[in-house]
């Protein structure tokens, strides 16, 4: 191809099933205009299929739309009328039913209307892409390949990348980057082999879990207590996931398995249980069935009982001695410990992992090009924390080794052959090292990819052995924040704290930067280096101070907490926010007070101290307040309303862009798609904003508010709902004072007021409610479970 950029200005998806319509909706979630193809239906609507899909999008949860009005980007087709759509578009991606004939039936149909440079791809989760390219003319096979998108497809970051043999490199290489970037997805190159990476290893390992858990006799749900968080592993563990991926999907997976595979030697393993079998027979397909491996009967939370075929009370845990081994923070005492253990959940734990090793090491070079995308797969795949090769090297590569294969010796393994000559190998240390990862068919180590693309991530996933040398040169670092630079005169800023949460030290080590940024730098980022942003105000920072009755001392910290907000607005150089997942309470304030955000898709936004029964009182409710005054068209109360309930009802925006319509993020804020990019794009847009002549804006003077009428108008609404029961008491009290902070306090309507008024009213609030027994408890409640209390 000679083509060096792909521009996709519309794209189509063949098929409006499950996966089909939630790749639509992430293009359009891109801004890439989508038409959604089905089969053609009886009646006058011919789309209704599609049609049909695309207005389930809606009702889904989590919602694959990023916010509500993409969906207007998605058209709806049938194959019967709209085939000449598919001129037009550039990419167009195949998702119907894993069936082989299907596909190849409608890969003739469509070739002839594809346009000369589209890109045509399949996503398959496991089916040969060199049989499907079989089905296609000669002339479309160098635009050809598969790519597997994990299910969601907004939500999961893999997406498996698998050339077929006449794939044109320079093709895949346009393609890798447009998923990268616009799609914000972590890409693996696959090699042709049924179920590619990631399904391989993970089915691999349900199917070890399954019959591991049925050697030493354990119950589903402690299998699921074993194999989640505690291991490093989703909250969804095994059993769970099976029944939201579905029973029937996962059976389909280990069939392609069981028919593709007949020389594995892990083939025996690779059928449905019988307990399965029964499931399925009787339409017990899992969440999507309201029944599956788990059933709810009123507000019990059954499991079966694989051996009785019945379900019985779940909620079952692993046992204590078991969990005191996995909170050992050295991986090879807890490896050791398992396996040495006699307690059956402990000896199920270390043959699932001496299991996984075993299929991983013996598979390597078959599947993927190194032991580097094996692990991320699995990570981005699978929801792992850390892959199966990152926790052979960190329990120690040599003990692991000797004990797998003794095991093997032992007949205690799942297959009889042996670990592959390069896994016991009397010098290796691991797979991971500084010079690369382990390429097992080659013998060689492989670099990372020299794409373009992945220059604008200065800070990649990494894997556990892999060289991670400290981002930039340290200017300046205290208990709370170090600041940095990579020589391109932009002063960035990381929080040290627990969730990012912003104390004392945050505060102190902010100004310090801000102070260092307008001596010597052209501007300053605020950028984490793990999510979230901020979790917002440290308040147990504030405790000893609270304990003591220490009121002027608390009041002393919000205005320092404000002040902070304003020097970030009002400094002399360029100030960025470079935000991904949480960033709610003064995490938000920070955010808006800056110049300009850059907000990462999956960024969770949104000013929520009423979860505590406080008010935002680091600029939130005033910077609102100035906006709407700037926005009004002579009635800031109506240009008010939206936002007073964004903070009343402490709304989140679950994506950035409906954080840009709530109005945490403004209009000309910007939105990324892969946060791996984020410090990339927050450099560039400080940079840019440097260049063009940066002045500070000049302070607000004076401003028009709602006034007391505004907030008696407010609170009218507000009693309807108190009388209604839809709010309490203290929330009544809450939001009425919101409502005063937000209209300017006690003053005529139209009033004008400058920002620090609304400053010190936020303060004074703030400090009020901080003061009640209500509040006080919201805040207890959430300092000891980390939930809220509504009182």
């Amino acid at each position: 191809m000679s083509q060096t950029k792909f521009i996709v200005r519309k794209a189509a998806v063949l098929g409006a099933g499950v996966m089909g319509a939630q790749i639509a909706a992430h293009l359009a979630n891109a801004r890439v205009p989508t038409v959604l193809f089905d089969l053609a239906s009886d009646g006058s609507d011919k789309s209704a299929i599609a049609q049909k899909a695309i207005d389930g999008l809606r009702k889904l949860k989590p919602s694959p739309l990023a916010c509500a009005g993409v969906v207007e980007h998605i058209r709806p087709a049938n194959y019967e009328e709209h085939l000449h759509l598919l001129k037009d578009c550039d990419l167009v991606i195949e998702a119907i039913a894993e069936r082989m004939d299907w596909k190849t039936d409608l890969y003739r149909n469509v070739a002839p209307h594809l346009g000369e440079h589209c890109l045509f791809a399949s996503n398959t989760s496991g089916l040969s892409i060199n049989a499907l390219a079989a089905a296609l003319p000669a002339a479309l096979l160098p635009r050809f390949c598969g790519v597997h998108f994990f299910n969601p497809p907004r939500y999961m970051h893999l997406v498996e990348l698998i050339p077929a043999t006449g794939s044109d490199p320079a093709m895949l290489d346009l393609l890798e980057t447009f998923l990268v970037t616009t799609l914000g997805k972590g890409v693996i190159r696959a090699r042709d082999t049924p179920n590619f990476v990631a399904n391989r290893i993970g089915v691999f390992s349900m199917l070890a879990t399954v019959a591991n858990a049925a050697k030493y006799g354990l119950r589903f749900d402690v299998v699921d207590d074993l194999t989640g968080p505690r291991i490093g592993r989703p909250k969804s563990a095994t059993f769970r996931t099976a029944d939201v991926v579905g029973l029937d999907t996962f059976a389909h997976v280990v069939k392609t398995m069981r028919d593709t595979l007949p020389d594995d030697p892990w083939h025996g393993l690779f059928q449905t249980p019988e307990w399965l079998e029964r499931l399925l027979a009787a339409g017990a397909l899992g969440a999507k069935s309201g029944a599956g491996i788990y059933k709810k009967e009123g507000r019990q939370m059954r499991v079966l009982d694989p051996v009785s075929g019945d379900y019985v009370g779940a909620g079952e845990k692993a046992d204590d001695a078991v969990k005191d081994i996995l909170k050992m923070a050295d991986p090879a005492a807890r490896f050791k410990a398992l396996r040495e253990s006699a307690h059956p959940q402990a000896r199920f734990l270390w043959a699932l992992s001496r299991d996984v090793f075993h299929y991983t090491a013996f598979h390597l070079a078959d599947i993927a090009h190194c032991a580097r995308d094996v692990d991320l797969a699995i990570r981005w795949g699978f929801g792992w924390s850390v892959g199966p090769f990152e926790s052979w090297q960190a329990a120690g590569w040599q003990d692991v080794a000797q004990w797998v294969a003794a095991d093997i010796a032992a007949g205690e393994s799942l297959a009889a052959v042996g670990l592959p000559a390069w896994a016991l190998e009397s010098d290796r240390a691991g797979v991971h090292f500084a010079s690369g990862s382990y390429d097992a068919a080659n013998g060689t180590l492989a670099q990372r990819s020299s794409l373009d693309v992945y220059r604008r991530q200065p800070a990649p996933a990494r894997v556990i052995g892999e060289r991670v040398e400290a981002l930039g040169e340290t200017v300046f670092e205290n208990e709370g924040v170090r600041a940095f630079t990579s020589g391109d005169e932009v002063l960035v800023v990381s929080f040290k704290s627990k969730a990012h949460a912003i104390g004392p030290d945050v505060i102190e080590g902010l100004n310090r930067a801000l102070d260092l940024a307008e001596a010597r730098f052209k501007a300053l980022v605020i950028w984490q280096t793990e999510e979230p942003f901020s979790v917002g105000a440290d308040l147990q920072s504030m405790l000893p101070a609270f304990l003591g009755g220490d009121w002027e001392s608390i009041s002393s910290a919000v205005r320092r907490f404000q002040d902070t907000a304003m020097r970030l607005r009002y400094s002399q150089v360029p100030t960025v926010a470079a935000i991904q997942g949480y960033a709610f309470g003064g995490g938000c304030e920070f955010a808006m007070h800056c110049d300009h955000v850059v907000a990462a898709l999956e960024s969770y936004v949104g000013l929520v101290e009423v979860g505590v029964g406080l008010l935002p009182a680091g600029g939130g409710c005033k910077e609102f307040a100035l906006r709407a005054a700037r926005a009004a068209q002579g009635d800031v109360l109506a240009a008010l309303k939206d936002s007073f309930m964004a903070i009343a009802a402490a709304k989140v925006g679950t994506s950035a862009l409906e954080a840009r319509e709530i109005g945490f993020l403004r209009a000309s804020d910007t939105v990324i798609f892969n946060a791996f990019e984020l410090l990339h794009v927050a450099r560039a847009q400080a940079l840019a904003l440097a260049e063009s002549g940066y002045r500070a804006p000049l302070r607000v003077q004076r401003f028009p508010v709602a006034g007391r009428s505004g907030a008696a108008t407010i609170k009218g609404q507000l009693v309807n709902m108190l009388e209604g029961k839809f709010i309490s008491q203290h929330d009544f009290t809450i939001a009425s004072l919101i409502a005063e902070v937000m209209t300017g306090g006690d003053v005529d309507e139209g009033t004008e007021v400058d920002e620090q008024w609304i400053l010190d009213l936020e303060r004074k609030a703030f400090m009020q409610l901080l003061q009640t027994g209500k509040t006080q408890d919201r805040i207890a409640n959430m300092l000891t479970t980390g939930k809220p209390l509504r009182n």
